[in-house]
């Protein structure tokens, strides 16, 4: 994933996105939440947004949340993602910096997450 978010950008002439663990961490965990309550959104049955619960996790930079399901792949989410306006003005941001990338597996998805950061 990051690898084909990093393409896209450099075609765009962003520069590339650096791999954050604890953003990686924060995405991992909504997409699991979203799988296991069954849901599908950026804001939780609680009512916490992506920044809420970066900052649950201590980040204070995470300033755009990609999300999607039933995308079979990296490659399949990506082309999804990028055809969608606002999910591509994320991808593309030249402002953001750092990617962390949630998925969970499971009957009807997998669950996609990408959390950026600045």
């Amino acid at each position: 994933m990051l690898t084909l978010v990093n393409e896209a950008r450099a075609a765009a002439g962003c520069a590339p996105v650096a791999a954050d663990a604890a953003l990686a961490a924060v995405a991992r965990a909504h997409s699991a939440d979203m799988r296991d309550r069954g849901y599908f959104s950026h804001t939780t049955s609680e009512g916490l947004s992506p920044f809420d619960r970066a900052e649950a996790a201590g980040i204070t930079y995470a300033r755009a949340e990609n999300i999607a399901y039933g995308q079979p792949d990296a490659t399949a989410v990506m082309d999804a993602w990028m055809s969608s306006s606002g999910h591509r003005a994320n991808i593309l941001d030249c402002t953001l910096t750092r990617l962390g990338v949630g998925v969970a597996e499971g009957a009807g998805g997998p669950w996609w997450t990408q959390l950026f950061g600045a």
